[in-house]
């Protein structure tokens, strides 16, 4: 395999665990789309809001679909505004990563990025990726493991 073969940020973050990079938010909107499609009209009076506003919102949702950070051509992270990030595949491999002004806010949010960059030092970005992708595929999700 190689790197492209992954969906991953600059940052450290695995993206293949967000329900938007992974695209599961897209494809449950989309089955609720289906399920719901003319079926509830009856209740109308019996809720507090709009059937309108609930189909606008599934139609959005089905839409969301994350480039990841590798594929946007208007950088609007402030790591992918780094001069290494155009050098670096990733973060991860930066000596600098930990201390970085740039990845402060994701070593807040996402705590789990400085195991990732010394297991990344261990075994290297790919053997990291194919570990992140074990985990996903075992049902670990980002929001299950970050911090709010």
């Amino acid at each position: 395999m190689s790197l492209k073969e992954y969906n991953y940020g600059h940052c450290g973050v695995f993206c293949e665990m967000c329900p938007t990079g992974n695209q599961k938010i897209a494809t449950l909107a989309m089955e609720l789309q289906k399920l719901t499609q003319g079926e509830y009209e009856w209740a109308q009076d019996s809720v507090n809001f709009r059937f309108e506003d609930l189909t606008k919102g599934l139609d959005w949702l089905s839409k969301v679909n994350c480039p990841g950070c590798h594929h946007i051509t208007e950088p609007w992270c402030e790591v992918l505004k780094c001069r290494k990030a155009n050098t670096l595949s990733s973060c991860l491999l930066c000596s600098d990563f930990l201390k970085c002004e740039r990845t402060e806010y994701h070593r807040n949010r996402y705590p789990f990025v400085v195991e990732h960059h010394a297991r990344v030092k261990e075994v290297g970005l790919e053997q990291h990726l194919k570990e992140e992708r074990c985990k996903t595929q075992r049902g670990v999700q980002l929001i299950d493991i970050r911090s709010f």
